[in-house]
């Protein structure tokens, strides 16, 4: 985990997982994998959102890939449910999502 993001209970990442549950995914990574432009796709999706799903198409590791998205945008992994995954990045000014345990 990078070192400017949260460190979660597994609590708060339930919490989370099930705050996310009615969203729809945001940002879909494509057979192509993941790009520079997917990375900046889920960082604007990050800063406008805090809590989003990626959904991964045919990945070839389905939980590097998730932990790879999450570590190049600075996010915490929630979740990963199918081949879908959960992630959190509280906003740096102005957080929306008032976590419990915080």
């Amino acid at each position: 985990m990078p070192p400017d993001s949260p460190a979660l209970t597994g609590q708060q990442r339930k919490w989370l997982r099930g705050q996310a549950h009615p969203l729809k995914p945001i940002v879909q990574v494509g057979e192509a994998g993941l790009s520079p432009s997917v990375i900046s796709a889920v960082q604007a999706a990050l800063d406008r959102h805090e809590l989003i799903k990626v959904r991964l198409q045919q990945p070839s590791d389905k939980r590097g890939t998730a932990q790879e998205i999450a570590d190049q945008s600075s996010a915490v992994l929630c979740g990963l449910v199918g081949h879908t995954v959960i992630l959190y990045r509280a906003h740096p000014e102005t957080p929306k999502l008032d976590i419990p345990g915080e």
